[in-house]
């Protein structure tokens, strides 16, 4: 028989087991022995596995206090809004208020509209001439954001949007986003101002973003909500324009 894996070099025991899948080493080679829950444990399997994965950077190396967190969180990595651009109709989006006319959905660029700066998006929400929301609920525990990650390193959730007007109507538009509790408390918030395009505007599309960082333990839903109307009560969808809505959990 060959040697015993105990007795192989720390260093060749961190090679063989970087190449079993994260959620094995967590969940079964944690507790096969000390030595090897104390390598599992341990940061150095965790930077190989990011850098076998190309996860890690020059710059996520000052950063990452707990490589494994950081390595799951990196792997997780998406948008939690489903349904972002409009591609489903409304399909996921919850507590539709549809003023006036409703909401519309709407190929890019659009009528007095501009192409958007990516070119995987091609639709977008349209409002009309009484406010326009809509709202979705993201459940971090059901996306695999465990109760411990949450409330002990407390990952920074960063929040996206984007809005433009026609260039020959004004607008209104707002965001708000909040995180809740189990019970639904508000623990965190942010609210964008009423911001308001001019008629004759360039129809340009806009980014707004915010980030959440330190916002205390028992985050367990993350609420998005968006919306707007124009400003010149036009029958019809002359009303503030948004897509590629984005909610993530980052490293």
């Amino acid at each position: 028989l060959g040697p015993r894996m105990e007795s192989l070099p720390e260093a060749v025991l961190i090679r063989i087991l970087a190449s079993i899948p994260a959620v094995d080493l967590v969940l079964v080679c944690r507790l096969v022995c000390c030595q090897w829950k104390n390598l599992v444990d341990g940061a150095a399997l965790w930077i190989l596995k990011c850098r076998q994965e190309g996860l890690a950077g020059a710059e996520s190396e000052e950063n990452a206090e707990n490589w494994q967190n950081f390595y799951f969180l990196s792997k997780k990595r998406k948008n939690l809004i489903k349904n972002p651009c409009g591609e489903d109709d409304l399909q996921h989006w919850g507590e539709v208020e549809n003023g006036g006319d409703g909401w519309k959905i709407e190929e890019l660029p659009g009528d007095f509209g501009k192409e958007f700066p990516s070119e995987e998006v091609h639709k977008y929400f349209v409002t009309s001439y009484e406010w326009c929301r809509k709202a979705q609920v993201i459940d971090l525990r059901a996306e695999g954001y465990w109760e411990e990650l949450m409330d002990t390193t407390q990952p920074k959730i960063v929040v996206k949007d984007w809005y433009a007007g026609r260039s020959d109507a004004g607008c209104l538009y707002e965001v708000c986003v909040k995180l809740l509790s189990e019970n639904e408390d508000v623990l965190a918030e942010y609210r964008s101002e009423t911001i308001a395009i001019p008629q004759d505007n360039e129809a340009n599309w806009t980014e707004i973003s915010h980030t959440f960082s330190n916002y205390g333990p028992g985050v367990r839903f993350v609420r998005f909500e968006h919306g707007g109307q124009d400003t010149l009560f036009w029958k019809g969808w002359y009303g503030v324009r948004v897509t590629n809505s984005s909610v993530t959990v980052e490293p």
